[in-house]
């Protein structure tokens, strides 16, 4: 569905993505994490064929870029801050309507779900909606639409936490779509994911199916040995709520299951100092070696 291949975008200096090589199967759902800056939102303009870059970009076998047209026609996209349009909502619906087919009876039944109201705002400027409303509305857009791909970029931003419940159990319902999905809180996305890749300095650092598949939110228990205290290890492990013992030699503690994935990321970091890391069952012990010994 998704094929990336050396995909570099700089605005400046500055260089958002960096050698990008990725590749996403159909029906596959992939929560894509990583700090602020890491090049997410970039990534996903140039899926969206906003952007000129150097490397390969296709989405079933179209260039985004070339091929707007149709490459959108197969997208869904919220993206992760709303445009400022002054259209009424009204417009704004029937030129969905127009361009994507998305029928207006539709945006509006998800968008009730959602628990917003279209026949009330209709006549009201986009721009003038509250921000929870502007992303119910684009939300609803994006999934009243046929498109079995689904960019989501941080989708439950804004949304009050009735609203953020029905959204992925929406998500969870469409099993063959393919979704790329970027989220601050990967709890949200746990029951939803069957791949985690994170990107840092534009770049995938983390890409894996195996702990995501585990798809859940019941905790496992970690821990790792280090050689000697040290200070960067120990406030990265802090920062994940792990306690210390033994000297601060070894840090132990709970965590989600697909944060487990992140983790693991983190940990490889410190392999130098790494003595020994263990992992709730022996089916997870296993998992997140493995992880771990492809990272560090």
């Amino acid at each position: 569905m998704i094929r990336l291949k050396n995909l570099s975008k700089s605005f400046g200096r500055a260089k958002a993505l960096d050698g990008l090589t990725l590749a996403i199967d159909e029906g596959e759902k992939v929560a894509l994490i990583g700090a602020n800056g890491a090049g997410k939102t970039t990534l996903f303009r140039c899926l969206l064929g906003q952007y000129e870059h150097e490397g390969e970009t296709r989405i079933a076998g179209c260039d985004p870029r070339r091929a707007r047209t149709e490459t959108l026609d197969k997208i869904g996209f919220v993206p992760q801050s709303p445009p400022a349009l002054k259209m009424p909502v009204g417009d704004l619906i029937d030129f969905a309507n127009g361009v994507s087919g998305a029928p207006e009876k539709r945006i509006a039944q998800v968008a009730a779900e959602l628990g917003l109201d279209v026949s009330e705002i209709r006549s009201r400027p986009f721009f003038k909606l509250s921000g929870g409303q502007k992303q119910k509305l684009l939300i609803a857009i994006a999934l009243g639409r046929e498109a079995r791909l689904l960019i989501l970029d941080e989708p439950a931003a804004n949304l009050d936490p009735p609203a953020r419940t029905v959204l992925f159990e929406m998500l969870s319902e469409r099993r063959d779509d393919t979704m790329l999905v970027s989220s601050h809180r990967i709890d949200e996305v746990a029951g939803l994911a069957t791949r985690v890749v994170e990107l840092d300095r534009g770049r995938v650092v983390f890409d894996d199916r195996a702990l995501a598949a585990r798809r859940g939110r019941r905790p496992v228990r970690v821990a790792f040995r280090v050689d000697r205290p040290d200070p960067t290890f120990a406030e990265a492990m802090r920062e994940w709520g792990l306690q210390p013992s033994e000297g601060d030699t070894v840090w132990s503690g709970a965590v989600a299951g697909l944060e487990l994935a992140r983790l693991v990321n983190v940990a490889a970091r410190y392999s130098a100092l790494l003595q020994e890391a263990g992992f709730g069952s022996e089916h997870e012990k296993g998992q997140a070696r493995d992880a771990f010994n492809r990272c560090a």
